[in-house]
């Protein structure tokens, strides 16, 4: 087992920090100390519990380029992309304290009496992020967690816990209790298991790789544990003949480009009709071509490195040298996890086609009709996200119903919005993040019957 990590930064492949691990044993104590404050801060009035996360948001706040160069450090994410997403964080939390008074049960109507249903937290959650968008993503549990009543363990991924240790300091000094919510940085398959076994956890949000999905999924099914997956995606890019080709076009590299690809919502098959995909084409070049690679801390800069030589070797296998790209832009030279953004022409069936990659690179394959481009778009084990290009607004709606996945965009690539729900179908996960129904995912309905017979 590790004792420490070794934090690298992708862009100058330098040490920027190292980080000890937790042990199975120190998470056994972690889970105790949670426990322990979770009963005190879910017997709090529920307004107490809100003030205290909008006090959050707010230290938060006022913290964002802080955490923003923090994530350029150990991310390599361009720094208008890490503004963004430390700011997600702040606009989670204080959409999560506005849920804190509205997480209300029910009364439903009974023969004999009165029936009222209420909602309980679950108690401890373990929370265990990915390295790809470290801070959002590890507020996509908390917040809503913490807002519902319960304590959160938050496991960051081996590479990227800087950030997430920041903000369990910003929580302290906003007042959230001892033990609450406690940062657990370590190796997935150690202080990872720890977390999803431990008998005191009761219930476990992980985002990463369908592979590691279906282990947890496994041995939390031995606990009968609660379990909120969300993981791997293969999206498509849905051009018909009848869309705005141009802005269709111009709109694809941000599609599976941004944040180097490494994301699961990437739309990564790009799917044109026949009749205008060598004019897609000769559009999508030029773009693809002009979106800039380079120093993150460059405003200008919209993409990135790669998080770390393991990925870039893992990105190149796709694509070996003697690859034939249809369109390969430009990388800067010299130190830095970098991999050019790269289009293919594939067929359906090609690994490249199939498999998720998470890097820079897609593949464009034609379809023939609306009945081809939904088979297409279905060919795959996952269901995450994907985008419709058509000014046809029945075709819109005809193939938004056909296309097997939890989050469809048309006309546009938007996925996620913290105020809708988030999830996906088939091997993209389990359970749904996000939106109106966050709180209510951490939480146990009790019904409660109140007999008004004379006895």
């Amino acid at each position: 087992m590790l004792q420490e990590l070794r934090i690298i930064n992708p862009v100058t492949e330098e040490q920027e920090a190292v980080v000890p691990v937790t042990t199975p044993a120190e998470v056994d104590t972690a889970v105790r100390r949670a426990a322990a404050a979770q009963e005190k801060w879910a017997a709090l009035p529920p307004g107490d519990r809100a003030r205290v996360l909008r006090r959050f948001a707010v230290v938060v706040e006022e913290n964002t380029e802080s955490l923003a160069r923090l994530e350029l450090a150990e991310a390599g994410h361009p720094l208008g992309n890490a503004r963004w997403e430390a700011n997600n964080v702040v606009d989670l939390l204080h959409y999560a304290a506005g849920g804190v008074e509205r997480l209300t049960g029910t009364q439903i109507p009974v023969a004999g009496g009165l029936n009222i249903t209420v909602q309980e937290p679950l108690g401890v959650v373990a929370v265990i992020a990915p390295w790809n968008f470290p801070m959002p993503i590890a507020a996509w549990g908390t917040a809503p967690a913490l807002a519902a009543g319960n304590a959160v363990l938050l496991k960051p991924a081996e590479t990227t816990p800087l950030t997430a240790l920041r903000l369990a300091e910003y929580g302290l000094a906003a007042g959230l209790p001892e033990g609450l919510f406690q940062v657990l940085p370590g190796e997935g398959a150690v202080t990872g298991n720890a977390l999803v076994e431990h008998p005191g956890v009761a219930k476990v949000v992980f985002t990463g790789s369908t592979a590691t999905g279906r282990h947890i999924a496994a041995r939390c099914a031995a606990q009968t544990k609660r379990l909120t997956l969300e993981l791997g995606g293969k999206s498509p890019n849905i051009v018909f003949a009848d869309a705005d080709i141009e802005r269709a076009a111009a709109a694809t590299p941000g599609s599976f480009l941004d944040n180097t690809g490494q994301d699961c919502c990437a739309r990564s098959r790009i799917l044109v009709q026949r009749s205008v995909y060598d004019r897609f084409m000769e559009l999508l070049e030029p773009a693809v071509k002009a979106y800039v690679a380079g120093d993150p801390a460059d405003p200008a800069t919209q993409m990135g490195p790669l998080i770390s030589a393991a990925q870039r070797e893992r990105v190149r296998s796709y694509v070996p040298e003697d690859a034939p790209a249809a369109i390969r832009g430009e990388v800067p030279e010299g130190k830095g996890f970098w991999y050019p953004a790269t289009v293919l022409e594939g067929r359906p069936d090609d690994r490249t086609a199939v498999e998720e990659i998470f890097g820079p690179v897609a593949v464009a394959i034609p379809f023939e009709d609306e009945a081809d481009a939904v088979r297409l778009a279905n060919a795959t084990d996952y269901g995450l996200s994907g985008s419709i290009w058509t000014r046809d607004v029945g075709r819109a709606l005809r193939v938004s119903g056909a296309v097997a996945a939890g989050n469809l965009s048309v006309n546009s690539h938007s996925s996620v919005r913290y105020w809708t729900p988030f999830g996906g179908y088939k091997q993209s996960g389990l359970g749904r993040e996000l939106g109106p129904g966050a709180l209510a995912a951490f939480t146990e309905t009790k019904n409660i019957f109140i007999s008004t017979e004379e006895s």
